[in-house]
């Protein structure tokens, strides 16, 4: 029911990524960042618990070989996941259980991982890591486009209806955390949002470091 890309930017250490789905609020479930640390997704027959824990377990020094490992041990149920692990190194790991719904595909790349189930074809995961790799730019913007690929090479079988786009850096708390939970176009929704959002981000980290030199709001009321 969905398909999703993981990737990191070792000039930047940025980690995020982008994923979609014909269920209702994707990314609150399946999509999971952490500042210095890296990407965890978990999709298919969800269990989000295993994306903190991965994370946990990525911050604790353990490769993405060894975290898929210690989530297949900590969950009876693994054969009905979908898993995707990326540490800030660029090292990544895709897993698909044998119980994964439809066509499932899995994709390793450069600096990123990319990963669906009920697709359209087996190559839509690919189209995304070829999109990721030849792109240049914010990070988010690359996922989305990345994302945008893996619609355009035939997305999931059915209509999808929510999207995501979650990006982390310096600050401990996402940087975008942008979700368009229930749409008939979610992944066009998502872009304009993200196209509002771009101007307006840095704002944002500057009125959390340094308030006394935010920029206005601009609204009604701020003198």
């Amino acid at each position: 029911m969905t398909f999703s890309i993981a990737g990191v930017c070792p000039d930047t250490g940025m980690v995020g990524c982008a994923i979609t789905s014909s269920s209702i609020c994707v990314a609150s479930r399946c999509a999971f960042t952490r500042s210095g640390t890296g990407v965890a997704l978990t999709q298919n027959i969800t269990n989000p618990d295993l994306g903190p824990l991965a994370l946990d377990l990525m911050a604790e020094g353990l490769n993405p070989t060894a975290i898929m490992a210690a989530l297949a041990e900590a969950d009876s149920n693994i054969q009905w996941r979908q898993l995707g692990v990326l540490n800030l190194a660029g090292e990544g790991i895709t897993f698909s259980g044998t119980e994964a719904l439809g066509l499932f595909a899995n994709a390793e790349g450069k600096n990123c991982i990319a990963m669906g189930n009920l697709l359209e074809n087996t190559g839509v995961p690919q189209a995304m890591i070829e999109s990721f790799e030849n792109s240049t730019g914010h990070l988010a913007e690359r996922l989305l486009s990345a994302l945008e690929a893996g619609l355009a090479a035939g997305g999931e079988l059915g209509p999808v209806q929510s999207a995501g786009l979650q990006v982390c850096s310096e600050p401990e708390w996402p940087t975008v955390d942008l979700r368009v939970d229930w749409h008939i176009e979610p992944i066009n929704e998502l872009r304009m949002v993200w196209r509002n959002y771009q101007p307006q981000m840095d704002a944002y980290i500057t009125r959390a470091k340094d308030p006394a030199n935010a920029e206005s709001y601009g609204v009604p009321g701020d003198e």
